[in-house]
Order: structure tokens, then sequence, then C-alpha cells
């Protein structure tokens, strides 16, 4: 076997590989590109997806012709040193033009701010020209026609494009978050414009235009610092939640990242908040020294890799969870908007020929006659049904409550509906609540109080179980006795490879203690770490307390009402359920006026 060297045209293809691998990922350099320069305005066009055509155009600092010339060179760059550890900059290779012109045609105008007149180069298939004068504007131009030409097969792995385009839209949102200072136009032949005018230092109006208006009403603030790592951003209340994790944008030193450390984070602080097969959403954003983050691992530098991960998924769960815990137990406001939507009549395409009868606007009911149509009689206000429970006029017992309902911000009930829905007013309109779920979040949270509080109750084996298990897991298991035996779970050593159990939780009633100890060592092994044991006591926490709540059906006095509403106000997480529904909805007054066109 001889060994040779590889032609320039062939390494840069080899490169474009990894860091090229749809228009998608060539608008993101590009982008970076001008960002880095300092522009404050990009505008991107595309035709085909990206394919055909894509151009980046920048208001940066723009290039002399002797950096154009080297700009398309492998591993030039302006960003870095001789080192790797103080990255401060989005792009840093030195690999993304000479990769891009190595398989489609690339063509460069730049200028200076102080220049007379501008320098243009092209690339073609690896074939580079040389650097010539041209017209330009201050900053720069950066063409690139027919991707991925020169290599053929490539194009055969690509999306539609419609698919295509829609990836790099969701490129120029993401980056349009992280700068909120610097405007972003996307325009072509396959797409309507998307423009995100800038917003300066509010933040949270630049996640409005991307994330929509709703975002903006729903989100809570995150700000939190541990050993000099900082966390921002905003976190939507679990009851704003999406179908997948689209909305959940990350950035670490101004670089967006998909991270799974970071995605895993976010999972595990909106656990027991949020249905199965819903995602949260969110924007945080995570400063810290360069040194203590690897940027360089992913060729796309998607992925990040953090020099300590456990500092980080501590920082972003207790950080979310203490502002959801502060300011999460609100109802989204999208919950009222589906009422609106819900209480609207609606027109529908009659299947049979149109009757007085079928029309949903009838001022009176009618009945079929011989003759035609006869009104019939109107039914009674005491005819319809009445409320499961109502509050009455104000006794001792519900005075405190009728007479201020403002200031409690679930209001005084004032109805039972349906055995199951408590109706209640406020200052500024009126809150429905479904009091099985809001009593079995309630009941479960006082069980987990309990739980971490103080030592479970243990049970004693009448005949101590002996497990058999390898000496290191043993040994893994002996390191961590202590904290099985706070949870009701007590072991000790039975001579060599073997572990003897005398006691188990209480609350497990009949348990398999052998298998439960070989699931803890080999979470021991992989993890280091024992959550096993405390996941399965929540979750039979979690079944007791919807065994043990008020039912639906049953009937609630007043007082029973206004003292269930009292204890959700006093209980963290209580806006949803233990299997992440919501557990009340609220409709504005506004919104009530304008179902009656009153406003």
């Amino acid at each position: 076997m001889i060994i040779k060297q590889l032609s320039e045209t062939l390494i840069n293809q080899i490169a474009a590989g990894e860091v090229i691998e749809r228009p998608a990922s060539a608008a993101k350099e590009l982008i970076e590109n001008a960002l880095d320069a300092g522009a404050t305005r990009i505008e991107i066009a595309t035709a085909g997806g990206g394919k055909t055509l894509l151009r980046v155009t920048d208001n940066g600092s723009g290039m002399s012709p002797g950096d154009l010339a080297l700009a398309v060179q492998r591993h030039c760059t302006s960003k870095i040193s001789d080192s790797l550890t103080d990255i401060r900059t989005l792009g840093f290779r030195g690999e993304a033009l000479p990769s891009i012109g190595s398989v489609a045609r690339l063509s460069i105008t730049t200028r200076t701010a102080g220049a007379n007149e501008g320098a243009a180069i092209t690339i073609a298939g690896g074939r580079t020209e040389t650097v010539r004068p041209s017209p330009a504007n201050a900053g720069t131009v950066v063409e690139v026609r027919d991707l991925f030409f020169a290599t053929p097969a490539r194009l055969k792995f690509m999306k539609s494009e419609k698919a295509e385009a829609a990836a790099i839209s969701e490129v120029v949102r993401r980056m349009a978050i992280a700068f909120p200072k610097v405007r972003f136009v996307l325009s072509g032949s396959d797409r309507t414009t998307l423009e995100f005018p800038a917003t300066g230092e509010d933040r949270l109006a630049r996640m409005a235009q991307v994330l929509g208006k709703d975002f903006r009403d729903n989100a809570i603030e995150i700000d939190a610092e541990r050993e000099d790592t900082r966390l921002t951003g905003y976190a939507g209340v679990p009851t704003f939640n999406r179908g997948n994790s689209l909305q959940q944008y990350v950035f670490v030193n101004g670089r967006p990242v998909q991270d799974k450390l970071i995605l895993s984070a976010i999972r595990a602080a909106y656990a027991e908040t949020i249905p199965q097969g819903r995602y949260p959403v969110a924007v945080l954003s995570i400063v810290l020294d360069p040194a203590l983050v690897d940027v360089n691992v992913h060729p796309a530098k998607s992925d990040v890799r953090f020099r300590d991960p456990g500092l980080i998924r501590g920082l972003l769960i207790g950080a979310i969870r203490e502002a959801l815990g502060r300011d999460g137990d609100r109802a989204a406001t999208t919950g009222a908007s589906g009422m609106v939507r819900a209480f609207r009549p609606e027109m529908q395409r009659p299947s049979a020929p149109w009757t007085p009868a079928a029309s949903p606007y009838r001022p009176v009911h009618f009945d079929r006659t011989e003759n035609g149509f006869a009104e019939a009689p109107q039914q009674t206000f005491a005819e319809f049904s009445q409320p499961s429970a109502r509050s009455a006029a104000p006794t001792e017992e519900t005075r405190l409550s009728d007479a201020s309902p403002s200031s409690f911000p679930l209001g005084a009930a004032r109805a039972q509906l349906h055995e199951n829905y408590i109706v209640a007013q406020t200052d500024d309109g009126l809150v429905i609540v479904d009091q099985h779920a809001a009593h079995e979040r309630l009941v479960f949270e006082t069980m987990r109080t309990a739980l971490h509080s103080r030592p479970v109750p243990a049970q004693t084996l009448l005949i101590p179980e002996i497990v058999d298990l390898p000496e290191d897991d043993c040994d893994r298991l002996m390191t961590h006795a202590d904290e099985f035996a706070r949870l009701g779970l007590a072991i000790e050593r039975f001579g060599p490879g073997a572990i003897a159990v005398r006691e188990t939780p209480a609350m497990l009633g009949e348990v398999d203690a052998a298998g439960l100890v070989r699931q803890l060592a080999d979470e021991l092994a992989e993890w280091d770490t024992a959550t096993g044991l405390a996941g399965r006591l929540e979750y039979l926490a979690a079944t007791m307390a919807c065994h043990g709540s008020v039912r639906s059906g049953r009937r609630m006095r007043p007082e029973e009402m206004n003292a269930l509403l009292r204890q959700m106000e006093a209980t963290p997480g209580s806006g949803q359920c233990n299997h992440g529904r919501p557990t009340y909805i609220e409709l504005k007054l506004s919104d009530i006026e304008r179902l009656f066109g009153r406003s």
C-alpha cells in the first residue's frame, strides 16, 4: 500500500463533508462570520431551499484585499491565536469558506469602512481566482450558488426545498434570539420575508418576535450564578408547553448549542409539572470562562463539553425549579384563549336542508307542525340545571373570602359545577379549578415533604434476604448505605460477595428486595448515584395521593372550596397535578367581555 498526499481540492471536499452538511450549515457559518465582524444588520436571501442560492449580506468591518485572499484558504482565521482554550468568537476553525468553495460556486465581495474601493474573489469547485477590485458597500456579501454541484452524490441526500428552507429559518431564529441588537432579514423566492428588527437590550422583546407574543405573557425570568457561572434567560410556565423540544433555545457564551446534558437538565427541572410527551418552552444563556468549556468537540460546533458538567446541571435544575416555585403556578394565558374559542359559536355546513331549528342564532325554539313551524314553549329559568354547590350569602365562615376576593390570587369560591369544578371569582376575572387534580397535587407535595424531611418508615424482614453480587457492586452499595437507610432500606455486608437486606421501605409494601438491590447496584455502577429507590418512593407517593384525594363527583361546602383554594396558593407546584395537567384555568374579565362584544 502506497501512502500519498491528497490534493488541496480533495482535502477541502472532505472538510466540507464534516462542516457543511446542508444549506443550513453553510448559512450558519456565514452568519457567524458576519456577527464576528461586528455586523448590526444581516440579510439572508435564498432560492431552492439554499441549494440554488444562498446570499448573506452584512454591514460589518469587511476585509482588505490581502485578508480576502487568505480567508479562502484552509486554517486561516483572525479569531484565535495559538490557543484553543480561550475562544471568544462564534467561528474560529477557518474551514468554512474554503470548504464551501470546494463544493459550490462561491463569490465574496467586501470593503472596509475606510477603503476607497472593495475587493472580490470567486471560487468554483475548488478553483480559486485572484482577488480583483470591485465596487462594494462597506461590509461583506457572500454568495453561494449551486451548492454541492462539485459533489453530486451529496445532492441525493438533501431533503426537499421546503425542508431545507425551514432548516435555514431555524438557524436564523436561533441567531436572532442570541443577538437582539442585530437586525435579521431572511427572504427569497421560496419563502415569505422573515424579519426580526433589532430590540437593543430588551431580550424578551426579541424572544417574543421569534416565539410569539404568548411567550412574553407566560415567561418567568431566570437569573442565577454559581461558581462564576451565570445562567440567565426565560422559561415558560409549565402549562405553557409544546409537543416537541424545538422551542428550547440554549446559548453558551453566545453560541447556540443543542447539548444533551443541558436539554436533559431542562427536562429534569420540569419533572412532574408537564404531561408526558409535552415539552417546556425556554430560552437560556450560560456565560462562563471559555477555558471551562470546550466548543471544539464537533465540526459544526453544535455540541460543547463542560469541564464540570455536574455544576452546569445543578445550576440549571436549581435555577429553573426556584423560578417555577416562585412564579410558576399561574395558569398559561393560552388556556383562556382556548376557552374563548370554545365558547364562540361556529357555523358548520349543514348536511340537510336548512331549517330555523338548526340555526345556532335562532331567537326562540321552533317545533314542526302540519302547517310549518310553531314556537315551542320557552324553557323557564328554574328548569335549567342548578350548580352542584353555591357559595351562599356571606356568613361568619365565608365573610373573609366574600369581602375581598381580590386579596387572593385564586379568588373566592362561588360555585361547584358537575361535582368536579370549582368556580372562583377574582378581582379581574374568574378561575375554574379541577378539584381532584388540585387536591391530588396538594396531597403529593405533603407526602414528598415528609419523605425528604425525615427518615422513611421501614419494615423489618422476618428473615433477612441475602443477595449475591460481585465484590465491586457490594463496595459501591455499602458506600451509600446511610442514604439507603434514610429511605428505609437497611443493608449490611454478609461475607464476601453478598449483601444482607434487613429492612425495606414500609411504603412499598411487599417488595422484591433482591431485584431492588441489583437495580441500585447497576445504577451506581453506571452513574455513581442511587435515584431508583427515591424515584420509586415518589412514584408510589404520587399514586397514593391520586387515590387519597378529593374524588370527582363529591359535593363540597363553600368553606371547603375556599380552604382548597387557599392551600393551592400556599403550595409550590399546585398549578399542575402529578401527571402534569393544569389544575386550574383563569379567564380574565376582558376575555369575558370580548365574548359578549363589550370590548
